[in-house]
């Protein structure tokens, strides 16, 4: 499977909105019902927003010879080099390829001013957990927040990185 990794473009809209659909049910449905999801999931990446996150940039999608397969969203916090990962989603029959991998290291390359890599995640999300420990991220609080009604468990998390001062 050879996979690339590029920015998001304009025609890419409907494909991120089918994985992002795709992976919230599968991740999601033993925690949240399926109408909250596809609530939040029509606001979130709809047209507009989805312009919004193109003007922004820091979204690169995954694609192979059939299409867009995941994408990650990294949006700068401040001018010391943090950032948010706010999302980074695969479908899930392509999770445990390297897909992640691939564009979590195409976000940090990119923001070359980058230093703390934020994420929240849902403690109950053992995928998510897993990568994100896997990579380096460690915790650094745990706190409920009530999402659409639904009390939820997030754990942030950060990835130190190695900024070259040259």
């Amino acid at each position: 499977m050879s996979v690339t990794v590029r920015e998001l473009d304009q025609n890419d809209f409907q494909a991120v909105r089918e994985v992002a659909q795709a992976s919230w049910h599968d991740t999601y449905d033993d925690l949240l019902p399926r109408h909250v999801q596809d609530a939040f999931l029509t606001e979130a990446y709809s047209d507009y927003n989805m312009q919004q996150r193109l003007m922004r940039g820091g979204f690169w999608v995954a694609e192979d010879d059939n299409g867009i397969i995941g994408f990650a969203n990294f949006t700068p916090v401040d001018e010391q080099g943090d950032a948010d990962l706010v999302a980074i989603y695969m479908h899930p029959d392509h999770i445990g390829q390297g897909v992640g991998s691939m564009l979590l290291q195409t976000g940090i390359q990119q923001l070359t001013t980058l230093r703390y890599l934020y994420v929240d995640v849902e403690k109950e999300n053992d995928v998510g957990m897993r990568f994100y420990e896997a990579k380096g991220f460690k915790v650094v609080k745990e706190f409920d927040e009530v999402f659409a009604g639904h009390t939820l468990s997030t754990v942030r998390m950060v990835l130190e990185l190695e900024v070259d001062e040259a």
